[in-house]
């Protein structure tokens, strides 16, 4: 009998957003756990890309992503954040916010090690660590803010701190950095060596005024930053797996020499509608913040009648509901799959977040979706 190399990852089974998809398609549940919309991107976008497809732009792109791609960015970069990148040496596109996260992690990260991740965290953030040798050292936000302790970060550091990954907005909290957070991080890492990922991927969708404080508005952080953005998020298409990376050039010779093995270079015809479209319509990045706002604010209305409770997210397409009233029995685990199977709508708990979710009664609901689906869903949660 052959002996097969034991897994990197013994620990790891399928993604709980796979889960709880397959079982909201098997009950034929309303599906708000898996971010994604159920409305398409916008129709001159889509247009584009059948254009380029039928005349032909469906061979490789550079591996550092479409020319004119790049300097829309690099347009994009400046408008929001007052910095003027390279579009040839900073910004490099990647199939999807996971392989950039990827990228960066491989690009750096040496056996033994340690990268700071703070909990909950995006679920792919600690296997990508570990498979590139490194050992993540998990940090516990606290509900009901999940706000950023900074004297935690501190006393988590240690020489062998190699990065720190950072998410603003946050998924799942929906939780956003403010100025004091970027003074107290900068402070933090200052005159030391250690490296940031700024997974950006939400930077557009903030709501009740909030700013988005990207780490390439601050200098000192920008030049120790991998900063990453998703064009599935921002347009509709979480399904297309475009995003892009903006690192000084230093770092992003080193992201590319990953990412040329990873998967090289992604859609070409995707690519060049998404330059068209970042061209003629740059005011679409302004308008997401305000068209999310009105579905959260839509679904938390109907929430109002419900027995859950929650404080309204203040960035992402995401809202966390606390179940308590409902059941303190179930954990957030059960209360979902119970909710999906025997009442018709999916969520996602929030424990499966952290390395060690402290006891909490939350869980995430998406509200990426049309109207009719939203009012559907309240309708049935208002319900229980």
């Amino acid at each position: 009998m052959m002996n097969y190399p034991p897994s990197k990852l013994p620990d790891i089974g399928t993604t709980i957003f796979t889960v709880m998809s397959k079982m909201a398609a098997d009950h034929s549940a309303i599906n708000l756990s898996q971010g994604f919309p159920d409305f398409n991107g916008p129709e001159d976008l889509l247009q584009r890309v059948g254009h380029y497809v039928t005349q032909g732009a469906n061979q490789y792109a550079p591996m550092t992503g479409v020319p004119r791609l790049r300097a829309a960015i690099a347009d994009k970069v400046e408008r929001h954040y007052g910095r003027a990148v390279s579009a040839e040496d900073e910004i490099t596109i990647t199939s999807g916010g996971t392989e950039a996260l990827f990228d960066a992690l491989a690009a750096v990260v040496r056996p033994g090690d340690e990268v700071i991740i703070f909990d909950p965290a995006f679920d792919s953030y600690a296997p990508a660590v570990r498979l590139n040798g490194g050992i993540p050292v998990h940090i516990q936000l606290q509900p009901p803010s999940f706000k950023t302790h900074w004297d935690d970060l501190r006393a988590a550091l240690t020489p062998k701190t190699r990065l720190i990954m950072l998410n603003s907005p946050h998924n799942p909290t929906g939780m956003v950095f403010d100025e004091d957070d970027i003074a107290a991080l900068s402070e933090i890492v200052r005159g030391t060596d250690i490296l940031l990922i700024g997974d950006d991927v939400y930077e557009h969708i903030l709501f009740d005024g909030r700013e988005h404080h990207s780490f390439i508005r601050t200098d000192e952080l920008y030049q120790r930053s991998f900063n990453i953005s998703s064009f599935g998020k921002t347009y509709h298409a979480t399904g297309w797996k475009l995003a892009y990376c903006v690192a000084p050039p230093v770092l992003s010779v080193e992201f590319r020499k990953v990412h040329q093995f990873v998967t090289f270079t992604s859609s070409t015809p995707k690519q060049l509608a998404l330059a068209d479209y970042m061209e003629q319509a740059p005011q679409h990045c302004y308008e997401l913040a305000n068209f999310y706002q009105q579905k959260r604010d839509l679904f938390n209305a109907g929430m109002q009648a419900s027995r859950f409770s929650f404080t309204p997210s203040g960035g992402t397409y995401f809202q966390l509901m606390d179940y308590s009233a409902i059941n303190n029995e179930m954990n957030d685990v059960q209360f979902c799959e119970w909710l999906t199977q025997e009442k018709g709508v999916a969520a996602i708990p929030v424990s499966v977040f952290c390395k060690q979710a402290p006891a909490m009664t939350l869980v995430r609901f998406c509200f990426a979706k049309n109207d009719d689906t939203l009012r559907a869903a309240t309708a049935i949660l208002a319900a229980l």
